[in-house]
Protein backbone atom coordinates (compact mmCIF):
# COMPACT_ATOMS: atom_id res chain seq x y z
CA UNK A 1 0.00 0.00 0.00
CA UNK A 2 1.21 3.47 -1.00
CA UNK A 3 -0.17 5.47 1.95
CA UNK A 4 -4.16 5.41 3.47
CA UNK A 5 -7.03 5.44 1.27
CA UNK A 6 -8.69 9.11 1.98
CA UNK A 7 -12.75 8.89 1.30
CA UNK A 8 -15.52 10.98 -0.37
CA UNK A 9 -18.85 10.43 0.49
CA UNK A 10 -19.82 12.70 -2.26
CA UNK A 11 -17.31 11.14 -4.93
CA UNK A 12 -18.56 7.75 -3.95
CA UNK A 13 -22.33 8.99 -4.84
CA UNK A 14 -21.48 11.07 -7.99
CA UNK A 15 -18.94 8.30 -9.68
CA UNK A 16 -21.27 6.32 -11.40
CA UNK A 17 -23.69 9.19 -12.78
CA UNK A 18 -20.77 10.77 -13.59
CA UNK A 19 -19.13 7.48 -15.19
CA UNK A 20 -22.31 6.91 -17.39
CA UNK A 21 -21.96 10.66 -19.29
CA UNK A 22 -17.95 9.81 -19.43
CA UNK A 23 -18.93 6.59 -21.72
CA UNK A 24 -21.43 9.12 -23.76
CA UNK A 25 -18.82 11.74 -24.44
CA UNK A 26 -15.49 10.07 -24.98
CA UNK A 27 -14.44 7.60 -27.70
CA UNK A 28 -13.28 4.07 -27.25
CA UNK A 29 -9.66 5.14 -26.17
CA UNK A 30 -7.42 7.63 -25.62
CA UNK A 31 -4.87 9.59 -22.96
CA UNK A 32 -6.83 11.81 -20.29
CA UNK A 33 -5.91 14.06 -17.40
CA UNK A 34 -7.60 14.63 -14.15
CA UNK A 35 -7.42 17.74 -12.45
CA UNK A 36 -7.64 17.91 -9.15
CA UNK A 37 -7.75 14.12 -8.45
CA UNK A 38 -8.37 14.88 -4.54
CA UNK A 39 -8.91 11.42 -3.33
CA UNK A 40 -8.19 9.29 -6.10
CA UNK A 41 -11.52 7.08 -5.62
CA UNK A 42 -12.74 9.07 -9.49
CA UNK A 43 -9.28 8.01 -10.81
CA UNK A 44 -10.18 4.40 -9.25
CA UNK A 45 -13.58 4.49 -10.43
CA UNK A 46 -13.94 6.33 -13.65
CA UNK A 47 -10.93 4.66 -15.43
CA UNK A 48 -12.90 1.40 -15.01
CA UNK A 49 -16.06 2.54 -16.78
CA UNK A 50 -13.05 3.53 -19.65
CA UNK A 51 -11.63 0.83 -20.42
CA UNK A 52 -9.75 2.16 -23.54
CA UNK A 53 -8.67 4.78 -21.97
CA UNK A 54 -5.47 5.83 -20.07
CA UNK A 55 -5.69 8.05 -16.56
CA UNK A 56 -3.49 10.51 -15.61
CA UNK A 57 -4.25 11.71 -11.93
CA UNK A 58 -2.85 14.98 -10.78
CA UNK A 59 -3.65 17.31 -8.02
CA UNK A 60 -2.13 20.80 -6.28
CA UNK A 61 -1.89 19.10 -2.78
CA UNK A 62 1.33 16.83 -2.35
CA UNK A 63 -0.78 15.52 0.41
CA UNK A 64 -2.96 14.41 -1.60
CA UNK A 65 -0.78 12.23 -3.69
CA UNK A 66 -0.58 8.82 -1.45
CA UNK A 67 -4.13 8.73 -1.32
CA UNK A 68 -4.32 8.44 -5.19
CA UNK A 69 -1.82 6.28 -5.44
CA UNK A 70 -3.51 3.82 -2.55
CA UNK A 71 -7.03 3.93 -4.70
CA UNK A 72 -5.11 3.15 -7.97
CA UNK A 73 -2.98 0.41 -6.86
CA UNK A 74 -2.84 -2.41 -9.55
CA UNK A 75 -4.75 -0.07 -11.78
CA UNK A 76 -2.71 -0.82 -14.97
CA UNK A 77 -4.05 2.14 -16.80
CA UNK A 78 -3.81 4.65 -14.10
CA UNK A 79 -0.65 6.62 -14.40
CA UNK A 80 1.16 8.04 -11.47
CA UNK A 81 -0.44 11.03 -9.91
CA UNK A 82 1.20 14.47 -11.23
CA UNK A 83 1.76 17.38 -8.33
CA UNK A 84 -0.03 20.03 -10.92
CA UNK A 85 -0.40 23.48 -10.25
CA UNK A 86 -3.08 25.05 -12.86
CA UNK A 87 -1.75 28.34 -12.65
CA UNK A 88 1.58 27.52 -13.44
CA UNK A 89 2.66 28.42 -17.35
CA UNK A 90 3.58 24.76 -18.55
CA UNK A 91 2.41 21.34 -16.38
CA UNK A 92 5.67 19.21 -16.37
CA UNK A 93 4.77 15.45 -16.54
CA UNK A 94 2.04 15.85 -18.93
CA UNK A 95 2.05 14.68 -22.15
CA UNK A 96 2.06 17.28 -24.91
CA UNK A 97 -1.42 16.42 -26.65
CA UNK A 98 -4.31 15.32 -24.45
CA UNK A 99 -7.75 13.30 -25.91
CA UNK A 100 -9.81 14.56 -22.92
CA UNK A 101 -9.07 16.81 -19.07
CA UNK A 102 -11.45 15.92 -16.79
CA UNK A 103 -12.20 18.39 -13.43
CA UNK A 104 -14.63 17.62 -10.04
CA UNK A 105 -15.62 20.00 -7.93
CA UNK A 106 -12.22 22.50 -8.13
CA UNK A 107 -14.04 25.52 -9.58
CA UNK A 108 -15.86 26.51 -6.89
CA UNK A 109 -13.38 25.57 -4.13
CA UNK A 110 -9.97 27.65 -5.32
CA UNK A 111 -9.59 31.15 -6.12
CA UNK A 112 -11.28 32.44 -10.09
CA UNK A 113 -7.84 32.72 -11.41
CA UNK A 114 -7.49 29.06 -11.06
CA UNK A 115 -10.70 28.40 -13.23
CA UNK A 116 -8.37 30.57 -16.04
CA UNK A 117 -5.56 28.62 -15.73
CA UNK A 118 -7.51 25.27 -16.15
CA UNK A 119 -8.83 26.59 -19.46
CA UNK A 120 -5.66 28.39 -20.66
CA UNK A 121 -3.79 24.96 -20.06
CA UNK A 122 -6.98 22.62 -21.65
CA UNK A 123 -6.33 25.44 -24.84
CA UNK A 124 -3.19 24.47 -24.75
CA UNK A 125 -2.84 20.56 -23.87
CA UNK A 126 -6.43 19.54 -26.07
CA UNK A 127 -6.14 17.80 -29.28
CA UNK A 128 -8.12 19.33 -31.72
CA UNK A 129 -10.79 16.50 -30.82
CA UNK A 130 -10.39 16.49 -27.26
CA UNK A 131 -12.46 17.67 -24.80
CA UNK A 132 -12.86 19.74 -20.99
CA UNK A 133 -14.90 17.95 -18.80
CA UNK A 134 -16.03 20.06 -15.74
CA UNK A 135 -18.44 18.75 -13.31
CA UNK A 136 -19.84 20.92 -10.18
CA UNK A 137 -22.60 23.29 -9.15
CA UNK A 138 -22.85 26.52 -11.08
CA UNK A 139 -25.24 29.47 -10.93
CA UNK A 140 -27.50 29.97 -13.60
CA UNK A 141 -29.14 33.52 -15.21
CA UNK A 142 -32.14 31.75 -15.75
CA UNK A 143 -32.59 29.15 -13.43
CA UNK A 144 -32.97 29.89 -9.54
CA UNK A 145 -30.74 28.46 -7.34
CA UNK A 146 -31.84 25.64 -5.34
CA UNK A 147 -31.54 26.54 -1.76
CA UNK A 148 -28.92 23.92 -1.09
CA UNK A 149 -26.55 25.48 -3.72
CA UNK A 150 -27.26 28.58 -1.90
CA UNK A 151 -26.51 27.05 1.39
CA UNK A 152 -23.22 25.55 0.14
CA UNK A 153 -21.76 28.89 -1.67
CA UNK A 154 -22.32 30.85 1.78
CA UNK A 155 -20.53 28.31 3.71
CA UNK A 156 -17.54 28.20 0.90
CA UNK A 157 -17.16 32.45 0.79
CA UNK A 158 -17.16 31.75 5.14
CA UNK A 159 -14.54 29.65 4.75
CA UNK A 160 -12.50 31.71 2.00
CA UNK A 161 -13.57 34.93 0.45
CA UNK A 162 -11.77 33.46 -2.88
CA UNK A 163 -14.09 30.67 -3.17
CA UNK A 164 -18.16 30.07 -4.41
CA UNK A 165 -20.70 28.99 -6.51
CA UNK A 166 -19.51 30.35 -10.23
CA UNK A 167 -22.15 31.74 -12.88
CA UNK A 168 -21.85 29.03 -15.92
CA UNK A 169 -22.10 32.27 -18.00
CA UNK A 170 -18.55 33.61 -16.44
CA UNK A 171 -16.64 30.40 -16.71
CA UNK A 172 -18.14 29.70 -20.39
CA UNK A 173 -17.01 33.36 -20.77
CA UNK A 174 -13.11 32.82 -19.88
CA UNK A 175 -13.43 29.27 -21.56
CA UNK A 176 -13.97 30.91 -24.49
CA UNK A 177 -11.02 33.67 -24.50
CA UNK A 178 -8.92 30.78 -23.65
CA UNK A 179 -10.25 29.52 -27.37
CA UNK A 180 -12.95 27.01 -25.87
CA UNK A 181 -16.42 26.35 -26.79
CA UNK A 182 -19.16 25.39 -24.39
CA UNK A 183 -20.68 22.22 -26.30
CA UNK A 184 -23.46 21.17 -23.49
CA UNK A 185 -24.10 21.64 -19.96
CA UNK A 186 -25.53 18.25 -18.82
CA UNK A 187 -27.86 18.02 -15.55
CA UNK A 188 -26.56 15.72 -12.74
CA UNK A 189 -28.10 14.52 -9.23
CA UNK A 190 -27.45 16.55 -6.37
CA UNK A 191 -28.54 20.62 -8.46
CA UNK A 192 -24.92 19.66 -9.92
CA UNK A 193 -23.95 20.04 -14.06
CA UNK A 194 -21.31 18.11 -15.91
CA UNK A 195 -19.93 21.15 -18.80
CA UNK A 196 -18.16 19.90 -22.03
CA UNK A 197 -16.14 22.09 -23.77
CA UNK A 198 -13.98 21.84 -27.27
CA UNK A 199 -11.22 23.43 -28.89
CA UNK A 200 -12.89 26.33 -30.70
CA UNK A 201 -11.54 25.96 -34.11
CA UNK A 202 -11.57 28.28 -36.80
CA UNK A 203 -13.53 27.27 -40.12
CA UNK A 204 -10.96 25.53 -42.93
Amino acid sequence: MHGERHHSPAAERNGPPIGAALQRLLPDRGLLLEIASGTGQHAAFLSEALPGWQWQPSDVQAAALPSIMAWCEGLERVRPPLLLDVLDESWPGVAAQLDAIYCANMIHIAPWACTAGLMQGAARYLAPSGLLITYGPYLLDDEPTAPSNLAFDADLRARNPAWGIRRLTAVAGLAASAGLQLRECIDMPANNKLLVFAPNHPPG
